[in-house]
C-alpha cells in the first residue's frame, strides 16, 4: 500500500476513535441578578415617576435589617452567607410595604429573612419571605400597610411588569404559575362581572393593577416556595387565584392576593405529598450543558 494512503488511513483512524470535541458547561448568569436588576428598575419607576412614597431612610432600614439578619442566620445555621436573596425580599418589601415610622419595616424585614431559616418544610422555607413579613406586619400593627393603589391601573406599567416578570419566570421555569394564577383570577373576576350584568371595563381594569401583576411575576412564582411538580404547581396557582377572589369580592380585603399566598405555603406540604419532581436548586437554573463529545464508537 503506498505510504500517503497508509498515513491518511492512519489519520483517519485517530481522528475516528481518539478525537473528542472538548467538553464544556456555560455558566448561565443567576437568574436572581435578573430579578434583582427588575425590581430594582421598578423601585426606581415608582419613586421617580409615580412618586412612591418611600424615604431613604425606609429603604436603608429594610436593606441593613434584612442583610444583617442574613449574615446572622447564616452564622448560626452555619451555612454560607447569601445576599442575592436578601436583596431580593427587601426590594420586594420595597416596593410593596409603607408604614408610619421604620420599626415595622425593620420587623417586616426581620420576620421575612428569620422565616428562612427557622420556618421550613423537607428541606424548604416555608413561606415567601416578603410574603410572610408583609402578612405578618399588616395583620400585627395598624402602622403597616401595602400599596396596590400607588400602582395605578397604566397599562404601560403593568406591561413592563409583566415583561420583566416574563422572563425572570421563564428562567427559573416557572412562567405556568403567574399565568395559571392570572388567568384563573381574571376568569373568576370576568365571569362575576358578567354574572353581576357589570362592564367587562370594571374587571379588566381591577386586573392590569401593577401591584397584581407584581404579585404574580415575582411572589407568588417563587421557584423555592412553589410546588416542583408541573400539575402540584397549578393546582397551588389556581388555590391562590380562588382564595384571592374570595378575600376580594367577599370580604372585600384588599390584602386577600397576600394573605392567599400565606395560607397555600402554610398547607403546601399537602400539595407535595404526591410530589416526586426534582427539588429547585438555583444552581440547576445557572448551569446548562452547551457541548460535548459524541459517544466513542464501538471498536
Amino acid at each position: 500500500m503506498p505510504r500517503d494512503e497508509q498515513g491518511a488511513r492512519d489519520l483517519t483512524t485517530i481522528d475516528r476513535h481518539n478525537w473528542r470535541l472538548p467538553r464544556l458547561r456555560v455558566e448561565r448568569p443567576d437568574p436572581r441578578l435578573f430579578q434583582i436588576a427588575s425590581l430594582g428598575t421598578l423601585l426606581a419607576i415608582g419613586i421617580a415617576g409615580r412618586a412612591f412614597a418611600v424615604e431613604p431612610i425606609d429603604l436603608a432600614a429594610i436593606f441593613t435589617t434584612a442583610l444583617l439578619t442574613q449574615w446572622v442566620m447564616s452564622l448560626v445555621f452555619a451555612i454560607r452567607f447569601e445576599a442575592r436573596s436578601a436583596i431580593i425580599t427587601s426590594l420586594a418589601l420595597s416596593l410593596l410595604l409603607r408604614a408610619d415610622g421604620i420599626m415595622p419595616l425593620i420587623a417586616a424585614a426581620a420576620l421575612a429573612i428569620g422565616s428562612k431559616f427557622i420556618l421550613r418544610w423537607n428541606g424548604k422555607h416555608l413561606f415567601n419571605p416578603a410574603n410572610i413579613g408583609i402578612v405578618a406586619t399588616t395583620l400585627a400593627t395598624s402602622a403597616a400597610w401595602t400599596t396596590p393603589g400607588q400602582w395605578g391601573t397604566a397599562i404601560w406599567l403593568a406591561a413592563i411588569i409583566a415583561g420583566a416578570g416574563f422572563f425572570v419566570t421563564y428562567r427559573v421555569s416557572r412562567l405556568d404559575v403567574p399565568l395559571v394564577f392570572l388567568g384563573t383570577l381574571a376568569a373568576l373576576t370576568i365571569a362575576r362581572a358578567l354574572w353581576l350584568g357589570d362592564p367587562l371595563s370594571i374587571p379588566l381594569l381591577r386586573l392590569q393593577n401593577g401591584a397584581l401583576i407584581l404579585f404574580a411575576f415575582f411572589m407568588i412564582s417563587d421557584p423555592k416556595t412553589t410546588p416542583d411538580g408541573a400539575l402540584p404547581r397549578a393546582a397551588f396557582a389556581a388555590a391562590a387565584a380562588l382564595i384571592t377572589f374570595v378575600f376580594t369580592y367577599n370580604f372585600f380585603e384588599s390584602d386577600g392576593v397576600f394573605y392567599s399566598l400565606a395560607i397555600l405555603c402554610a398547607i403546601r406540604p399537602l400539595f407535595e405529598l404526591f410530589d416526586r419532581a426534582k427539588r429547585f436548586e438555583w444552581s440547576d437554573a445557572k448551569a446548562r450543558p452547551s457541548l460535548q463529545a459524541p459517544p466513542a464508537p464501538a471498536e
